[in-house]
């Protein structure tokens, strides 16, 4: 099929949920995707940040395809060793004490909301249930986890919400304004990444740690985007110093497979009993394969070592460009302002001249594959270069 067709065939028969760009991908290898008529592109996407070991790494394919001829499914009313040991790992790698597994960055959300009211409302009582987030935060797109975004961009049409939830900005002074004593958690990101690629301030999240732990409310910690060696460190918030009661991860994690984790410290490692949450797919075998291949190269020091170089260098050669106003963020998780021309036309441009970015708010945003090769970086730095001194 041609890309007509294929736009034609979306058109029909697919919501128009998604601003697509005029793209067809059929393969790629590396941080290199090929469209449907054989054109190249360097991708510095990685499928929003899913795709953390590139395209069709060896290693991990060779996961997926041995435990896809082996058995794919059985439901989480029976044990997995896959599964098992996946938990295992990722504890091991993290330091929390237990994990339940599901699909996608906004169930592992889910997880730490409901995990957090059940704690608050069994320790305290039932009114101990509201959970403070920041403005211009993105948690998912669930009718909860929608609530718990500080947008009002994601709000519109899709009101009564889940109650519960008060917003604050990113100081100590307004989350002091937002708590009171029915608060059971503030949930974060430490980079806000559909806000524009903001990081927190290191001395706010210090500040806030200590004001959770003197009052024994919980600090959740979304890392869903900035998680899996995205930031240079296994999750962003060893760059903070920082052990949060509950940790969420997805995206990168299973390297192009659906999979979320809700992981949590021992304390509160028995909150979440039997009958208490579940997932049908959560844990998967095939996806927990690939994510145990995932794991086994990003939480190498030297591997990790090698994201904050590549870091480094994407960040130098962005803030180098005339055309750049900033750059912000932490390894290869990176915003740039243009100076001219608006995110989203230099973004579409850019496929037309082979490169794939995304955006956020008016920012370019970067989140290219963690095992970008040198030549790769350099050609798709080349491409926005030229991309950008046409709006110029």
């Amino acid at each position: 099929m041609d890309f007509e067709e294929i736009r034609e065939q979306e058109h029909k028969n697919i919501m128009q949920t998604y601003g697509r760009f005029p793209v067809a991908l059929v393969s790629g290898h590396g941080a290199t995707a090929v469209d449907c008529a054989g054109k190249e592109y360097i991708d510095f996407t990685s499928g929003i940040g899913v795709n953390s070991l590139g395209y069709c790494d060896e290693a991990w394919v060779r996961a997926v395809a041995e435990q896809a001829g082996r058995l794919q499914h059985i439901s989480n009313l029976y044990y997995s060793p896959v599964q098992t040991r996946l938990a295992e790992t990722l504890c091991g790698l993290t330091g929390f004490s237990k994990v339940f597994f599901g699909n996608s960055g906004a169930e592992a959300n889910e997880c730490a909301i409901k995990l957090a009211r059940k704690y608050g409302t069994e320790t305290y009582g039932p009114d101990r249930n509201e959970i403070v987030t920041l403005r211009n935060s993105f948690h998912g797109r669930t009718v909860t986890t929608l609530a718990a975004t500080g947008q009002d961009g994601f709000h519109r049409h899709f009101t009564p919400f889940t109650e519960g939830f008060v917003y604050a900005g990113p100081d100590l002074k307004s989350v002091c304004a937002a708590a009171g004593k029915n608060t059971c958690a503030v949930m974060i990101e430490l980079i806000q990444g559909e806000g524009g690629v903001l990081p927190l301030s290191p001395a706010f999240v210090k500040e806030l740690d200590y004001f959770c732990r003197e009052r024994d409310i919980l600090l959740l910690v979304d890392e869903v985007q900035t998680g899996v060696g995205r930031t240079g460190e296994l999750y962003c918030c060893r760059h903070y110093d920082l052990m949060p009661d509950v940790l969420t991860s997805a995206k990168g994690l299973g390297g192009g497979l659906p999979i979320g984790a809700c992981l949590c410290g021992e304390r509160l490692a028995s909150v979440m009993d039997a009958g208490s949450h579940g997932s049908t797919f959560g844990g998967n075998p095939v996806a927990c394969a690939g994510a145990q291949a995932v794991l086994e190269r990003v939480g190498d020091e030297a591997f990790l070592a090698g994201v904050v170089k590549k870091g480094e260098i994407l960040a130098a050669k962005l803030g180098e460009m005339e055309e750049i106003d900033f750059v912000r963020g932490m390894g290869l998780m990176l915003g740039a302002k243009p100076k001219k021309g608006g995110a989203a036309e230099i973004a579409k441009a850019c496929v037309g001249n082979g490169l794939l970015v995304l955006t956020a708010k008016d920012m370019l945003r970067f989140l290219p594959p963690l095992t970008i090769s040198q030549e790769e970086l350099e050609k798709g730095l080349r491409i926005l270069q030229k991309t950008l001194q046409s709006f110029a």
